[in-house]
């Protein structure tokens, strides 16, 4: 296996999928020319060519209009929004049509497209930037969402996500572009809908994604210093949220802690704590506790934006609380 960094790993997919498939283009701001504004797409332009490389205006419903037209007549676009906090723009074509299309229309049409965008905190952009909607989207049928944590997953859900006949946001983090990781080598697959157990323990579940997987990863080393042992399941996919490794999981650690960069209010831990309790209620010994962000507007300065994040000891103070 080679060790790249997410954004290599996003790279990768996307030019593999375009060489394998014609039908396959990107849209987006700055992505031909520039290369990307996390430069995934550098070098594209000059290969793929401008019919296949599409540098779009600043209009985020146009983009997503123009895509959900290119997939209804058999192309597969791979639109990029700069920040998931432009999506809002384009708000009623990704969960009125987008999502929806294939439902109304009795599975006439299939809309294979993908909508990469970049969400989370930590990196300065100020309120209006620094977002991590995601539960937002996840609440609309039809529409499937990703949020890959490592760089084996964003390449192989990416590769998913290009590949499949239903309309997938596909959320990469932020400060995640130059995390390192083993990525299998070929034509590297990884299903979408799918959790997994990231680290094996016995004490607590964590149930986490994206961003914070690493925070929670961190949290695990501190903890086992001290004997504790948790397991961590990576959701991976928020729409279809795959509970069972999660589940069985509760089953054998008896306590679980959801961690998750989004505000706690109407959130995922939300969700996944309620299915745990529907699914899990007789196994706990503990109630299930949830670390998210502080439930203000993400500050620009540096400081506060990181007093406001999640971090590896609000997850230890959860996991002892549970314990």
């Amino acid at each position: 296996m080679a060790k790249i960094t997410v954004r290599e790993a996003i790279s990768q997919a996307l030019w593999e999928e375009m060489e394998a498939d014609p039908k396959v283009f990107i849209m987006g701001e700055e992505v031909g020319v520039w290369g990307g504004t996390y430069a995934v797409t550098k070098g594209f332009y000059d290969h793929f060519g401008p019919k296949r490389v599409k540098d779009t205006p600043i209009a985020e419903a146009a983009i997503i209009g123009g895509a959900i037209g290119a997939a209804l007549t058999g192309l597969r676009p791979v639109a990029e929004l700069m920040t998931i906090n432009f999506a809002f723009s384009a708000m009623d074509h990704i969960v009125n049509e987008a999502a929806k299309f294939h439902y109304m229309f009795g599975g006439q049409f299939v809309l294979p497209m993908v909508i990469r965008t970049v969400g989370g905190g930590g990196r300065q952009l100020g309120a209006t930037h620094s977002q991590t909607p995601d539960a937002v989207f996840s609440h609309f049928p039809g529409l499937k969402v990703v949020a890959p944590g490592t760089a084996a997953d964003a390449k192989g859900l990416l590769k998913a996500s290009i590949r499949s006949n239903d309309p997938v946001l596909f959320i990469e983090h932020a400060t995640l572009y130059q995390q390192r990781g083993e990525v299998p080598d070929g034509d590297y697959v990884v299903p979408i809908g799918k959790s997994i157990i990231q680290r094996p323990g016995k004490d607590v579940t964590i149930v986490t994604y994206s961003k914070m997987l690493e925070i929670s990863l961190k949290a695990a080393d501190q903890l086992a210093a001290e004997g504790i042992e948790v397991e961590i399941v990576d959701l991976r996919t928020l729409r279809p949220l795959d509970m069972e490794p999660v589940i069985e999981s509760v089953k054998k650690t008896n306590r679980a802690v959801v961690v998750e960069e989004g505000w706690k209010s109407f959130g995922v831990g939300s969700e996944v704590a309620s299915r745990i309790y529907e699914e899990a209620f007789d196994h706990l010994d503990a109630p299930v506790k949830r670390v998210a962000q502080l439930e203000v507007p993400l500050p620009y300065n540096r400081n506060l934006e990181q007093l406001a994040l999640p971090k590896p000891e609000w997850v230890i103070e959860a996991v002892k609380e549970v314990l």
